[in-house]
């Protein structure tokens, strides 16, 4: 973190911009900081959503992130589905619900 900047990027948001084997993020610290505060920022507004929906509707929660990360892809998107996907990460760990596992495109 520079003086310019009061924020601490996690590492694990971090990781959505580096590619294998760099350590240079591929958007620069002020875009980067701005998509980590957008998606930080949906996860905290979908907290109370999220566990709304696992109430009303009987739904695992595992049922109710997958259905948020859809959500959060239908069109226009706001964000990409690997930033999709770190916001459901944050959100189970907010409600301190299991994190959701997902098998890398690549992989």
């Amino acid at each position: 973190m520079t003086d310019e900047f009061q924020i601490d990027i996690p590492a694990s948001f971090m990781a959505l911009y580096l590619p294998p084997g760099k350590i240079k993020p591929t958007l620069g610290l002020r875009a980067l900081a701005a998509r980590y505060e957008l998606c930080e920022d949906l996860a905290n507004l979908l907290t109370e959503k999220a566990a709304n929906l696992q109430f009303t509707l009987g739904i695992t929660e595992e049922l109710v992130l997958a259905q948020c990360e859809a959500g959060l892809l239908t069109g226009p998107a706001v964000v990409s589905p690997e930033e999709a996907h770190w916001v459901v990460c944050r959100l189970a760990e907010l409600l301190q619900w299991p994190m959701v596992q997902r098998a890398r495109a690549d992989e």
